[in-house]
């Protein structure tokens, strides 16, 4: 195993996704402007102006939002092993959070417990928190990580492991699912269309979906990397307590 010693049942599988803070450039005010045209002046590779670099603001806690998370997990019932998903949603991001976080103090509050993403110590765990006190949420315990040092954060990511301690590039989930011959989600999205989807289409559902199926292709991975097998399709029980 890659992960020893390690119940599933202490495991909550997540994933989120994130939008810019407003719809687009033009309906910043002026000092978010000013804040947006340093940072994009960072990333600009060829050329590309402040507006259109805006598209990307959804990565970055300071200037997006959370409008998604899916959490996925292991529960016994009546003697059989199911995984549920649990997701919160809408355009109230105090209001998902605050909902977030109750039921990760309720229910993922022990020191054994540990949180399980794709990129998770450099985007999902960080943002998550950020996003939280910006909205004036009470970190749970679990993702009060501030002052840790790397080797002190005990989540699991899937990319980390995959890695075997090469840094040098950035293995998609998605990748990762076709190598390891997962059940594909056949989803009609990817990562760059969120905004879109969530902005202009106004389709939450359709997010729901696409990032639910994400937590499931995160729960399979692991499982196929610790020899284990995946989640039979009658194991999976949404919107699970």
């Amino acid at each position: 195993m890659i992960v020893e010693k390690t119940k599933l049942s202490d495991l909550l599988f997540i994933d989120i996704e994130t939008v810019p803070a407003f719809e687009s450039y033009d309906l910043l005010d002026d000092e978010w402007k000013s804040l947006w045209d340093y940072k994009a002046s960072f990333l600009a590779r060829n050329g590309e102006s402040s507006e259109e670099l805006y598209a990307r603001a959804g990565i970055y806690a300071e200037f997006g939002k959370v409008v998604c998370v899916s959490c996925g997990f292991f529960h016994e019932e009546d003697k059989a092993i199911q995984f549920r998903i649990k997701t919160f949603f809408g355009e109230n991001e105090h209001q998902l959070l605050s909902s977030l976080a109750n039921m990760l103090k309720k229910h993922f509050n022990k020191p054994a417990h540990k949180l399980v993403a794709h990129n998770g110590k450099e985007f999902d765990f960080p943002y998550l928190a950020r996003r939280l006190l910006i909205s004036g949420v009470n970190l749970p315990n679990i993702l009060n990580l501030g002052g840790k040092k790397p080797w002190e954060i005990q989540h699991i990511d899937t990319l980390e492991l995959w890695k075997f301690g090469d840094y040098k590039h950035y293995t998609s989930l998605r990748l990762l699912a076709k190598v390891f011959d997962l059940p594909s989600p056949k989803d009609d999205i990817d990562g760059s269309q969120v905004a879109h989807v969530f902005y202009i289409e106004k389709n939450l559902p359709r997010l729901v979906q696409y990032c639910e199926n994400d937590v499931l292709t995160l729960a399979n991975l692991y499982l196929r990397m610790n020899g284990k097998p995946i989640i039979e399709a009658s194991a999976i029980v949404k919107n699970g307590k």
